[in-house]
């Protein structure tokens, strides 16, 4: 078997059984990392990478002889975007910044991976401090793309197959648009679902926790890990009733991005969805601008005891951000959130009224930029 192109599901059943070795698994993915990493540039570069994956392998076997006995993860390779802390890794954040003034203790979401017997394959490329200053990963599907940001590495490495599942975060849509340009799953749930303790934050009440895997059961069977009260949903009885937020924000997609959306609209309305257009967020651009406050205001916060002292090292993308950020006051934050609050209320209260199960909408506005 090709142990790097299994489902998740099925990959992990292998390697809990010992159907596929441990070690094996290993050797097939050193093989092929050497071979895809150099051009895709996934992850943040490691000295001896597999050698300390195959020492953490003998200690996992170690505890846990007994097939019967293995957590859900066991042995699966884990990417962790490079604004998670993790312990024995430096963090970054894609920074120029000095490491040791952004270390801190492990995530709990990479913790609860860990106990689930995940190895930590390494840090995956993000862009600066999950902003806008792009790293150096390239899209897998074509080299001269982008694989989207600011989640870059993470979506990459799963797409070319460096490993099967990998964190990332999203403020604005920084797990939505790289799943959509690399062809992977992109899993952004609710706010706070999973613990986002020991995680860099860009915006504090904007931030989500979330990752990438090629199949939607493999995700499920993260998710069963990393959210608490998790329950897989049963869609066999009652399929969900969806809605196209018809409107100024639909329309900010690109005409190839609509086409695309139009075409996936037409196959789930032929397999007998009910889908229904709904006008919504006439004032987009009022909507759009708070969010951009709220994101500058809060990176500006975070940033307060870093940016004085390191100022020159902030990319300008980065800098520009935090310098806006600085200008805006508590109360036009306070006032931005409360607007938040007013449209998630409004957008709730329009699915009640047509009995939406979901929204529908393009998860970028077009295809991968050069």
């Amino acid at each position: 078997m090709n142990s790097l192109t299994l489902p998740l599901p099925t990959l992990t059943a292998a390697l809990r059984s010992g159907e596929l070795s441990l070690f094996v698994y290993l050797d097939e993915l050193e093989t092929h990392f050497a071979a895809r990493e150099p051009d895709v540039l996934a992850f943040v570069p490691e000295d001896g990478r597999f050698a300390r994956l195959r020492r953490e392998a003998a200690e996992l076997l170690d505890k846990y002889p007994d097939p019967d006995g293995r957590p859900p993860l066991f042995g699966v390779s884990v990417g962790v975007k490079d604004i998670f802390h993790v312990d024995g890794f430096v963090t970054q954040a894609g920074s120029r910044l000095p490491a040791d003034v952004l270390q801190g203790d492990e995530a709990v979401s990479v913790t609860a991976v860990r106990q689930a017997g995940a190895l930590i394959m390494g840090k995956t490329v993000t862009t600066e401090f999950a902003y806008f200053a792009p790293g150096p990963t390239r899209n897998p599907h074509n080299p001269a793309h982008t694989p989207g940001g600011s989640s870059s590495g993470s979506a990459a490495a799963v797409a070319a197959s460096l490993c099967p599942f990998a964190f990332g975060t999203q403020t604005i849509g920084s797990i939505n648009r790289p799943a959509a340009f690399c062809g992977v799953v992109g899993y952004k749930p609710s706010y706070d679902r999973i613990s986002r303790e020991n995680v860099i934050p860009l915006s504090w009440s904007l931030d989500h926790i979330g990752g990438f895997t090629r199949d939607v059961k493999g995700m499920q069977l993260v998710a069963s890990v990393l959210v608490g009260d998790w329950e897989s949903g049963d869609l066999g009885r009652k399929r969900p009733s969806l809605g196209i937020p018809e409107g100024p924000y639909l329309e900010r997609a690109s005409a190839e991005g609509l086409a695309h959306f139009r075409q996936t609209v037409q196959k789930l309305t032929d397999a007998g969805y009910t889908i229904k257009p709904i006008p919504v967020m006439a004032d987009f651009d009022e909507i759009y601008a708070r969010h951009n406050l709220i994101v500058a205001a809060e990176a500006a916060r975070v940033h307060k005891d870093w940016y004085p002292q390191y100022k020159e090292l902030y990319h300008w993308k980065t800098a520009e951000l935090i310098e806006r950020g600085l200008k805006i006051s508590d109360e036009q934050l306070a006032d931005a959130a409360a607007g938040r609050e007013q449209l998630r209320e409004a957008l709730t209260a329009v699915m009640d009224t047509h009995n939406l199960d979901l929204w529908l909408s393009p998860a970028a506005p077009g295809s991968a930029p050069a």
